[in-house]
């Protein structure tokens, strides 16, 4: 994966967007969309935020680079990547209410947040857009709508109308509910060690206590007015304290800063990798079956963290492997089609109490059980949906994958050159220097199925 540093030379939008200091009003902006109850719904369904924070952070980034920085082709193509995604999320809340991430007014809140958190940025570092900037910025940020298909009605029709906007939404549709709570008070108390951690892993657990306090006395006191008359909060003494200091002290540092400090770096090549199963050894003589297939589960399989699989966990899986594949949409409903098929055998094979979801327990048994019992399980569920993946990677139509294809399935900024070359040649049984369709579904059978730790495929699945 390559980088480049933000031009110097850009538009207001692109400047203002690129400055390091957006992450401090980041999760504000995610507070603003997630309260939004079609957004809750639709994270909590389908979301893979809590069970892989950062990956979803990486995609979150990779896409806003692609729409707001990237060239025409690029952008065009990210739409289209963003209308296939968000055209599977729909369906019912557990208040009955229908939702649909299609849904123009609700695709609008969610970016005019982006807008508005922009502005607020300028606002909380005591240097606020001049009126003229403001109507530059949202001519700029509307070209960006248009491009991704938002109807202007939806949209307020100036940058002065975006504060009466934002009021009103926050006063008559947003909701205080589960997910706006998680976001503030839970979700960074749970999260795994941030790879880029480094040395300073092993304090990880205390820093993410200290982290996720600030973090959220921080996003409190910096949400709008409307915000704390609506719900009751209150920007704190202490929280205010917080704020003033950090937008003020980041914003003189900054201006001190060269570009590629003051700038983040954005990301022009590379994909976000799948899930690495990185199972506990099995002494030696010992079935390692069970103790791969629960790792399986719940560091690939249970995407949403809440420690069940259903069918959106299964779609976010697939979103996730699909996401550099760029593949036109009936390509990529046949992949989400055949995964849904693996879904059906596991919800008849292990959904034991009825619920509609399957537990770690309940998926472990039935794995085993229905490969000891029946020679063919495996083609009845899984091996249609590894060749669908298969087929959907060899994107030249060969019959087999070669080194390129295989680095653009499995690759990512956060795979090692040597382990994509590693897991290459664990797949290439033959070691013709190319990857067939049959040695890819023997390397995933032989994970599910194999009694011993040397199974092929624990390297094929990338990194977590």
């Amino acid at each position: 994966m390559t980088s480049v540093a933000l031009p110097a030379v850009e538009t207001l939008l692109r400047r203002t967007l690129g400055e390091r200091r957006m992450g401090l009003v980041a999760w504000r902006l995610l507070v603003l969309q997630i309260a939004h109850p079609v957004v809750a719904a639709g994270m909590d369904r389908y979301s893979t935020y809590r069970a892989h924070p950062w990956r979803r952070i990486e995609h979150t980034m990779e896409s806003g680079g692609r729409l707001f920085f990237a060239g025409p082709e690029e952008r065009r193509l990210e739409v289209a990547r963003l209308q296939r995604t968000h055209r599977r999320i729909q369906g019912t809340d557990a208040a009955g209410r229908s939702y649909s991430a299609g849904d123009p007014e609700v695709r609008g809140w969610v970016m005019v947040t982006l807008y508005e958190s922009m502005t607020a940025m300028r606002e909380l570092s005591g240097d606020p857009l001049s009126d003229a900037e403001l109507d530059v910025l949202y001519a700029e940020f509307l070209d960006v709508c248009a491009a991704l298909g938002i109807p202007a009605e939806v949209l307020p029709a100036s940058a002065g109308d975006v504060p009466a906007y934002v009021e009103r939404t926050v006063r008559e549709v947003l909701e205080y509910g589960p997910g706006v709570r998680d976001m503030l008070y839970g979700m960074l108390r749970q999260a795994p060690v941030p790879r880029r951690l480094g040395r300073l892993a092993p304090a990880w657990p205390l820093l993410r206590v200290v982290i996720a306090r600030a973090l959220a006395a921080l996003t409190v006191a910096d949400l709008p007015p409307a915000w704390h008359e609506r719900f009751g909060t209150s920007r704190g003494t202490g929280g205010a304290a917080l704020s003033w200091t950090l937008h003020h002290g980041l914003r003189h540092a900054m201006a001190l800063a060269p570009d590629r400090v003051r700038y983040r770096r954005r990301s022009v090549s590379g994909a976000p990798a799948p899930a690495r199963v990185v199972v506990p050894r099995t002494r030696s003589g010992g079935d390692s079956r069970p103790a791969r297939l629960e790792a399986f589960f719940r560091q690939v399989l249970d995407q949403t963290g809440n420690g069940r699989v259903d069918s959106a966990d299964l779609q976010a899986m697939v979103h996730t492997v699909c996401w550099r594949l760029e593949l036109p949409a009936e390509r990529e409903d046949e992949v989400y089609a055949a995964f849904e098929g693996w879904w059906r055998q596991l919800r008849q094979a292990a959904d034991a109490d009825g619920d509609g979801g399957v537990d770690c327990r309940e998926f472990v048994s039935a794995m085993l059980a229905g490969v000891d019992r029946d020679p063919a399980y495996l083609e009845k569920g899984l091996v249609p949906a590894v060749r669908a993946l298969f087929r959907a990677a060899d994107t030249d139509g060969s019959g087999y994958l070669g080194a390129d294809e295989y680095r653009v399935l499995f690759g990512g900024p956060r795979v090692h050159p040597a382990e994509l070359n590693d897991g290459f040649r664990e797949l290439d049984a033959d070691g013709d220097g190319r990857v067939e369709e049959a040695e890819f579904v023997a390397a995933f059978c032989a994970f599910f199925s194999a009694r011993t730790d040397g199974a092929a495929g624990a390297g094929l699945l990338g990194r977590a």
